[in-house]
């Protein structure tokens, strides 16, 4: 594997602008002060209630993700060369989504197959030609970014369905300021705490038309026993509008209404934490009791929205990850900003074979996995492994695309043993309204803590660092 990037240090050892405060600090704070805090950061977590639920676990409800006490630091350049990236990026999910679900030119253009369109399980035929509140789908997306050398960002990950972490992005935040007020006072950081305001903006601007001049949002969750709960709740009192689930809601007269003590109270806007799946009982799974019946005719005849929108899953698995590129060149005609990772598609056999050639050399990805689950990384991997995968890959091709091994970027972590770099990735927020894209500088930086590994995952053991964006 090639060597890593590292974000304070780089290559030649030199300690890089952004982090010169940074690393003077550290070699000025003692180890027991980082622990203390470290203890501290973990205690206030806990008495806030952020936990993480892994489904089958017995300690789910009561699993902390691990919190690093030393920030990740961008320069403003830095910051603004990934803004426009992120923007450029959203903007064409968006003209994709409509475009599949309207004219389909992209399909006619050879741009994208199109049995990888309609085979697609987050495909939604009960869009087609329907037209959604000022032609935005995904009004908040979680571009997960990473680096390898001083200048690239790759973009490792699109989520355009109801991408979570943002709650801890805004957590961490509030504990580093609580923690470590000498640290800031030798920065400019750019706030984050202002993305709740940004959120109910952009919800309250893409009502339908006709909606009142301060459109009512709501949060639908499945509820408590769901593992982003927290940010749920979180996220609701933040911005202030109503967490509700499903038996909250009633559909009359193709309008969605809240129950409420003073009596039914019409919805514009309901940022929806529910897959498409369960949103519904009368359009999609009969069975579900976390929807609204109903709620698909009243979003059909225009007079709800939802965000994201129904069917946005179509542009985030990692097969069509693959063909981002092309989609950013064809609606925009521009060259992306951000890079895609190298991807080989398994479905071509051509790839295929020198996916199965080259195995312990790749990380092979399941097309539809997410959360870390579903993985080969090929350098780290046992034999037994590979060759389960290899049958696998031999088995069901379309199934799965593979990449490189990339080194992602190290940050300076504290772990058990001190001070040590540890691979680390970036979910920013973007926010797309009817006026305009909105992004809160940073995002949620998620580290591997255990050495040597590339998994950030909560689920599989990773951390969150709070980011720093300087301004200037």
């Amino acid at each position: 594997m090639p060597v890593a990037f590292d974000e304070m240090s780089g290559v030649d050892g030199q300690i890089r602008p952004a982090y010169q405060q940074l690393s003077a600090w550290l070699s000025e704070v003692r180890p027991d002060v980082l622990d203390y805090r470290r203890r501290e950061a973990e205690l206030l977590f806990r008495r806030i209630g952020i936990t993480f639920a892994v489904y089958g676990e017995a300690d789910a409800q009561e699993r902390l993700i691990p919190f690093d006490v030393i920030p990740r630091i961008l320069s403003g350049p830095e910051w603004r060369t990934l803004q426009r990236g992120l923007e450029q990026r959203v903007k064409a999910i968006n003209a994709y989504i409509k475009d599949i679900y309207g004219k389909r030119e992209c399909m006619r253009a050879g741009v994208v197959p199109e049995d990888l369109v309609f085979q697609n399980p987050a495909f939604r035929p009960e869009m087609n030609g329907q037209k959604v509140p000022h032609d935005i789908y995904v009004h908040i997306a979680g571009i997960d970014v990473v680096r390898v050398d001083a200048d690239t960002f790759y973009v490792l990950e699109d989520n355009a369905r109801t991408p979570s972490g943002v709650s801890y992005m805004l957590e961490n935040r509030e504990i580093m300021l609580r923690l470590f007020p000498e640290l800031f006072s030798r920065h400019r950081v750019a706030p984050v705490e202002n993305y709740p305001d940004e959120l109910l903006a952009t919800l309250q601007s893409v009502a339908p038309n006709g909606a009142p001049t301060e459109p009512n949002a709501v949060l639908l969750t499945p509820g408590v026993f769901n593992s982003a709960y927290y940010e749920h709740s979180f996220l609701a009192d933040k911005i202030g509008i109503e967490l509700v689930e499903g038996r909250d809601l009633f559909v009359k007269g193709e309008m969605v209404y809240m129950r409420t003590t003073q009596g039914p109270k019409r919805v514009d806007v309901i940022y929806r934490r529910i897959d498409d799946d369960f949103l519904d009982p009368l359009a999609f799974r009969p069975d579900s009791a976390l929807g609204v019946p109903g709620l698909m005719a009243a979003y059909q005849a225009g007079n709800v929205t939802l965000a994201n929108a129904v069917g946005t899953g179509v542009a985030d698995d990692k097969a069509v990850y693959s063909y981002m590129p092309d989609i950013v060149k064809f609606f925009l005609g521009e060259e992306p900003i951000l890079k895609n990772v190298p991807t080989w598609r398994c479905r071509e056999e051509e790839h295929l074979t020198y996916v199965l050639d080259n195995i312990e050399q790749l990380v092979v990805k399941e097309v539809h996995g997410s959360g870390g689950y579903g993985m080969l990384i090929g350098p780290t991997s046992d034999k037994a492994t590979i060759n389960v995968f290899r049958s696998k890959l031999k088995a069901t091709p379309k199934n799965f695309i593979a990449q490189p091994t990339l080194a992602l970027s190290t940050c300076p972590t504290y772990v058990d043993a001190g001070v040590a770099p540890r691979h680390v990735d970036l979910r920013p927020f973007v926010l797309t309204g009817r006026d305009k894209i909105r992004i809160v500088p940073g995002g949620l930086t998620r580290v591997a803590m255990k050495a040597g590994s590339l998994v950030v995952n909560s689920s599989q053991g990773g951390g969150t660092k709070d980011t720093w964006v300087l301004d200037g």
